[in-house]
């Protein structure tokens, strides 16, 4: 099938191989993923991806990218709120469970091609985004004495274990009758007391 016809002939294959691919991810996951099944699907030539991807890797690899850059602007989005710091905390907490329940299959192809040995120095830098800017958050915090002493990186990492998995129960269907929102709210109602300095105030997660 010849794709000088196709809609996506003059610039923005690449995008919407990107976006059908994301869909057959969260349907029916990476082991389903073919360049030659998504030209089928988007009607073009089963050479055409090639102008883009030179194999499978490289569009699992602009899918983890697309990903992290994403993820990151939703933290940074947190982080520029104009509210006080730890209500920006509560903020990027949330905005990683949202990310996560929302693109579980997404996210966690993400993690895996970052960590392939692999991986490209693009990917991991964009990865180490995400630590960098929750630990950027929590250094503004503790300059202004409301969190505890101790390294940002390391407190970014518990952070982000705490928030990585309660949305690992959510998309698992493990938090029984407790609505996401819910079970949210608690979880970093629980972070930000740990959080907090001694004799500080932690904000609650709706502050």
């Amino acid at each position: 099938m010849a794709d000088v016809d196709s809609p996506y002939h003059h610039g923005n294959l690449r995008e919407a191989l990107l976006a059908r691919a994301e869909v057959v991810l969260a349907t029916s996951g990476a082991d389903s993923l073919s360049l030659r099944a998504l030209a089928r699907d988007l009607g073009v030539s089963h050479a055409a991806p090639g102008r883009h991807f030179r194999d499978r890797q490289a569009l699992l690899d602009a899918l983890a990218v697309g990903g992290f850059t994403r993820l990151n602007e939703s933290l940074r989005a947190a982080v520029d709120d104009p509210g006080p710091v730890t209500a920006r905390l509560a903020g990027m907490g949330r905005a990683y469970v949202a990310f996560a329940v929302a693109n579980a299959p997404l996210l966690s192809l993400m993690f895996t091609v970052k960590h392939a040995d692999d991986s490209s120095a693009e990917l991991r830098e964009l990865g180490h985004q995400s630590l960098r800017i929750a630990a950027g958050l929590i250094d503004l915090a503790q300059r202004e004495g409301v969190v505890r002493a101790g390294e940002p990186d390391r407190l970014a990492q518990v952070a982000f274990s705490t928030v990585h998995g309660l949305a690992a129960l959510a998309v698992g269907s493990l938090l029984e009758d407790t609505p996401l929102s819910e079970a949210t709210d608690l979880a970093l109602d629980v972070l930000l007391t740990g959080l907090a300095a001694p004799g500080g105030d932690a904000a609650r997660p709706g502050a």
